[in-house]
């Protein structure tokens, strides 16, 4: 079944306003002295950790020359460096302190264009407008990539579902060999601590979380609000998988959890994790923790620069 013909030009007219509107066809974007590509890259490489070359052509949809010429016009401003992965295989890309700063006025600029926008009146159906330009983009991506094109969207479920634990396992330990090579004891690690978790799924102290597109769970965070003791909160096995990264869904899954938190009565909320994952730490701080401590450990099976985070609910 074709589309309506008209219904094609609007969105067409609306896709055109849109590039307009952002301000794509200038020389700059975003209030910087940056090209389009550049923006974006910098906004891709400070949301996910473990970013290589290769993955960034990925997510840009250019060709490695491009980015490669896109990089080293960044790192010669200052704003990204390169440094050797854990397993040598390729260059990992992180922001400098620098390209952090730029990358916070990128955020706050794009971030008041939206908020300008939906207290103009539009924020009525700011639900309606998230899901509809995510729909879009979906629908964009499935085509060009020659797959049907599905309408699915991305859903915060809250509570144990089927598959949970050895899903969760399986996000955490591939991902983190891509990143780190982390192994067979950290995947057992996951999976055995997850499993003793869920046995206690049921006490009112206890929860978890967990997105899901069509059925797939694909990201996570739970509290373990009886392991620590002492009236603190444990946030364990927090992730997002890529498929679903810059939706919003780690800041949902944190609201999520420091939510019921506070509302728990909880005094302080703890979380352990390792120095690199500069966007992870991003997200930590921007609800409330503070790094408290660091250390170099192998409990993971490799040794990396431990590091312990809390956030206290109460003065």
């Amino acid at each position: 079944m074709n589309p309506d013909p008209d219904l094609v030009d609007r969105i067409r007219g609306h896709s055109r306003r849109l590039v307009r509107e952002f301000g794509l066809l200038q020389r700059n974007v975003a209030g910087t002295d940056l090209s389009v590509s550049s923006v974006h890259a910098l906004i891709e490489i400070g949301a996910r950790d473990g970013m290589t070359a290769r993955l960034l052509s990925q997510f840009l949809r250019l060709e490695k020359s491009s980015v490669s010429r896109l990089l080293k016009a960044l790192v010669d401003k200052g704003l990204v460096q390169e440094s050797p992965l854990v397993d040598g295989r390729a260059k990992g890309l992180g922001l400098t302190p620098r390209g952090h700063g730029k990358l916070a006025e990128i955020e706050a600029f794009a971030t008041a264009q939206v908020e300008r926008a939906l207290a103009s009146g539009a924020g009525r159906e700011a639900e309606m407008i998230e899901v509809g330009l995510g729909l879009y983009a979906d629908a964009l991506e499935q085509t060009r990539q020659n797959e049907p094109v599905p309408c699915l969207p991305v859903t915060l479920e809250e509570g144990y579902a089927p598959g949970l634990c050895g899903r969760t396992a399986e996000l955490h330990a591939r991902y983190y060999n891509r990143l780190i090579g982390f192994g067979l004891q950290f995947e057992t690690l996951v999976a055995g601590g997850m499993a003793e978790f869920l046995s206690r799924i049921e006490s009112p102290k206890n929860n978890t979380w967990r997105v899901e597109r069509a059925g797939q769970i694909l990201g996570g965070v739970s509290i373990d609000g009886e392991d620590l003791g002492e009236n603190i909160a444990h946030l364990r096995w927090f992730f997002v998988d890529d498929a679903v990264r810059g939706r919003g869904m780690g800041h949902k899954l944190m609201q999520a959890a420091m939510a019921f938190c506070r509302e728990g009565g909880f005094d302080e909320v703890h979380l352990w994790t390792f120095s690199g994952l500069d966007a992870a730490r991003a997200l930590y701080e921007r609800h409330g923790f503070e790094l408290v401590d660091e250390w170099q450990g192998d409990q993971w099976g490799k040794t990396v620069r431990e590091q312990k985070f809390v956030c206290r609910l109460t003065s």
